[in-house]
C-alpha cells in the first residue's frame, strides 16, 4: 500500500508568490520574512514554522489551507484512497487535508495527529460556522466555554465554532483525529486560527 506523501511546502509557496506575480523580495516584504529565509524555505533547505505560514498567508491574502492544496485543480468529487493522502509535519502535529482540490471551500476536513501535550494553545478560538471532531486514537480534550470534553477512541464533538473553543493532547501517546471546519462566513480563516498558535505545553513535575 503506498504511504502518505509528505506535501513539498517549499513548492506551494513558491506556487503561490508566483501565482500572485511576486518577486521573492516583494513577499520578503510584505511578509516580514528575510528573503534567505524565503529562498532556503522555496528550496527545501528549512521548513516553514506554523508562525511563518501564517505571515505568508497574510502577505499573499489566502489562507493557511492554500499552501497544503497549491497545484490542485479544483473538482466537485474528491475521491481519496487509503494511504494515499498528503500530508504536512509543523512542530507537533501533523495535517492531512482531506478537502485538497474541492470545489467549495466552506467545508475543511482535515486529519490531525498530535503530539503528547500538543494542542491549539492557550488562547480561546472563535469563528463562525460549526466544528465537528471524532477521535479515532488516543485522546484529545476538547475546551468549550466553560466546559472540558475528553475524547477518547470513537467519540465525537459537533458544536456551533463562535463558542470560544481550544484543544489539547492530554494523553501520554500521539492522538489522531479527524476534525471538520464548517465556516458559514467564505471569509473566516477558520483553518489559520486553529493551526497558527499550536504549540507543546511542558508537563508539570
Amino acid at each position: 500500500m503506498k504511504m502518505s506523501s509528505e506535501i513539498d511546502l517549499g513548492q506551494s509557496v513558491r506556487e503561490l508568490r508566483v501565482r500572485h506575480n511576486l518577486s521573492i523580495r516583494e513577499l520578503a516584504k510584505n511578509s516580514g520574512i528575510s528573503v534567505n529565509t524565503l529562498s532556503l524555505i522555496e528550496n527545501g533547505k528549512t521548513s516553514p514554522t506554523v508562525s511563518t505560514l501564517q505571515q505568508l498567508a497574510v502577505a499573499l491574502g489566502v489562507h493557511v489551507a492554500a499552501f497544503f492544496e497549491a497545484g490542485t485543480s479544483k473538482a466537485r468529487v474528491i475521491h481519496i484512497k487509503s494511504g494515499t493522502r498528503k500530508k504536512a509535519s509543523l512542530g507537533y502535529y501533523t495535517i492531512e487535508n482531506l478537502g485538497a482540490g474541492f470545489i467549495n471551500s466552506s467545508i475543511q476536513p482535515f486529519m490531525v495527529t498530535l503530539e503528547p501535550n500538543a494542542g491549539s494553545g492557550a488562547q480561546p478560538i472563535v469563528h463562525t460556522g460549526y466544528e465537528f471532531v471524532l477521535c479515532l486514537k488516543g485522546r484529545v480534550a476538547y475546551h468549550i466555554e466553560d466546559c472540558t470534553y475528553l475524547l477518547e477512541q470513537g467519540e465525537s464533538l459537533l458544536f456551533e465554532s463562535h463558542l470560544p473553543h481550544h484543544w489539547q493532547n492530554t494523553g501520554t501517546t500521539p492522538s489522531h483525529f479527524l476534525l471538520v471546519l464548517y465556516p458559514t462566513d467564505i471569509n473566516d480563516r477558520a483553518t489559520d486560527r486553529h493551526f497558527a498558535s499550536a504549540h507543546r505545553r511542558r508537563r508539570k513535575r
